[in-house]
């Protein structure tokens, strides 16, 4: 919440208690923002965050129509996998990947990016291809999955994993039905999907879902679209 106030601000503004005097957050108990133990919780400041800002910023654009931009892709794309490879070593990885940035009354929205909460590096091919049992056949950015507006979305990413050893992987993301929206009549991007490939069949999975993979199996993840604006 502090974060989408303070993408407001004139001027960089410190982070110090006299900061959130302004700002009361209201969180119901037992809500998904106010678990009771034992409730399960996870991926806080990676998929839940982003939840957050996009509906702060939605009911901010009602309060200051023309400064707040539409929905950026509203996830991190978490992957993760591991497993032992031919020569018997463990292995294990974690990734997050870019996608599109909503419009907004400053422009075109970013493509292939992260954005919000997310903050983490590219990893790249060639290192990634050097250090893990898994060959990458495609990075490419989606063209056409931003929202039209006269500020366009960015565009999503679309990244391809053909696995060389047995492995078990997790995809943990969002925004895989529910498109990120559009703002002063942009259109929403277009959501972001999950597929697995095996042996010619495909089968698009949730945004949640865990699988045992094969050598010669492929994962496709591509990331949603930013929203457009105006």
């Amino acid at each position: 919440v502090w974060y989408c106030v303070r993408l407001l601000a004139q001027d960089d503004v410190p982070v110090n208690h006299g900061c959130f005097q302004p700002v009361t957050v209201i969180t119901p108990p037992r809500s998904l923002l106010n678990p009771a133990f034992p409730a399960a919780v996870a991926v806080g400041n990676t998929e839940t965050s982003q939840r957050i800002v996009d509906v702060v910023l939605g009911a901010l654009a009602q309060a200051l129509p023309g400064r707040i931009p539409a929905a950026s892709q509203g996830t991190m794309n978490n992957f993760t996998f591991g497993g032992v490879d031919a020569d018997g070593r463990q292995f294990v990885y974690y990734e997050t990947i870019g996608g599109g940035h909503g419009g907004g009354p400053l422009g075109d929205g970013i493509s292939g990016r992260h954005s919000h909460m997310t903050n983490t590096r590219n990893t790249p091919v060639e290192a990634l291809e050097h250090a893990l049992p898994v060959r990458v056949l495609e990075y490419s950015l989606r063209d056409g999955s931003g929202g039209a507006g006269r500020a366009r979305g960015g565009d999503g990413v679309r990244r391809v994993f053909e696995f060389l050893a047995p492995a078990v992987i997790t995809l943990n993301t969002e925004r895989r039905v529910n498109a990120p929206y559009g703002l002063a009549g942009g259109a929403p991007g277009q959501p972001g999907r999950n597929t697995l490939l095996r042996s010619d069949v495909e089968w698009v999975v949730s945004g949640k879902h865990t699988a045992r993979v094969e050598p010669g199996d492929v994962v496709i993840i591509e990331t949603p679209g930013g929203g457009g604006w105006g």
